[in-house]
């Protein structure tokens, strides 16, 4: 019955077995990465830098150290250099939802990339292991989801079209992410300002994370485009991810702050 259901809103699998085998990948260690992050083993970049390690741990990742905002170009360059290269590699005229999904992937890198050089203050460094790990999980990502879309021209188009539900989600996410990752970066005064403080205004209030939420409503938007079953795996698996690490987050701030508002949530308004 499931099956059957999803089929009304996916395209079939293109006859790929590299893509097949990289939804269920993407899938699982996403997943597995965010079940890691409620364990306490953090991917070690922003808040989560040596956290849990040992001394000795320490003194060798700190020999392997970026700084933050290298690290995060490295997050993010590659995947928006990808997304802007498939527009000179594959031309697919006529293919609407194809260009409208390279346009989506490439606009949310370039954003990410943008806030790193003019939004973002940082504080602290991030391991290089964490930078590479990232920037290779968003680059395969991006360069999977375009291609399994390319492949899907020609198949049977899904009987419910979600590409302009899609486009009004991944406005409303990055324009939503934006907005709180600017209210963060207000948090601090100056340039050298490295403490952390409660984050307010916005959905602080209501989740301590509502940069990831608004994430989450990016990606859904992007699967909703895309309509491809590796774009709804990679977004579940996103979620997943996400879950974690802001329930992570949720822990940190719980444990720094004594007055930390008891009914914030990780994620999810009310809920979660």
């Amino acid at each position: 019955m499931l099956p059957h259901i999803l089929m009304r809103f996916v395209y079939p699998l293109p006859p790929s077995l590299f893509v097949s085998a990289i939804s269920l990948i993407s899938f699982a260690s996403l997943t597995n990465a965010g079940f890691m992050e409620i364990k306490g083993k953090h991917m070690q970049y922003s808040k989560f830098l040596n956290v849990g390690s040992s001394s000795a741990d320490k003194n060798i990742k700190a020999k392997k150290q970026l700084s933050s905002k290298t690290g995060m170009l490295i997050f993010y360059t590659p995947a928006f250099l990808a997304g802007l290269a498939s527009f000179a590699l594959f031309s697919d005229k006529g293919y609407l939802r194809f260009t409208l999904l390279r346009s989506a992937l490439t606009i949310h890198f370039f954003k990410r990339i943008f806030e790193v050089l003019f939004i973002h203050k940082f504080s602290g460094g991030m391991d290089l292991e964490a930078a590479i790990i990232v920037s290779l999980s968003y680059f395969l990502s991006t360069v999977t989801m375009i291609y399994a879309q390319h492949l899907s021209k020609g198949l049977p188009e899904p009987l419910i079209d979600l590409k302009y539900v899609g486009i009004l989600l991944f406005f409303m996410g990055i324009s939503g992410s934006f907005y709180h990752h600017f209210l963060l970066s207000k948090l601090r005064s100056s340039k050298g300002d490295k403490l952390y403080k409660i984050p307010q205004g916005g959905l602080f209030g209501l989740v301590i994370c509502p940069h990831y939420l608004f994430e989450v409503v990016g990606f859904v938007g992007v699967s909703c485009i895309s309509q491809t079953f590796y774009a709804l795996s990679f977004t579940f698996g996103t979620i997943f991810y996400l879950m974690g690490r802001s329930f992570a987050t949720r822990s940190w701030y719980r444990s720094k702050f004594d007055d930390f508002p008891h009914n914030t949530k990780a994620l999810i308004p009310y809920i979660f």
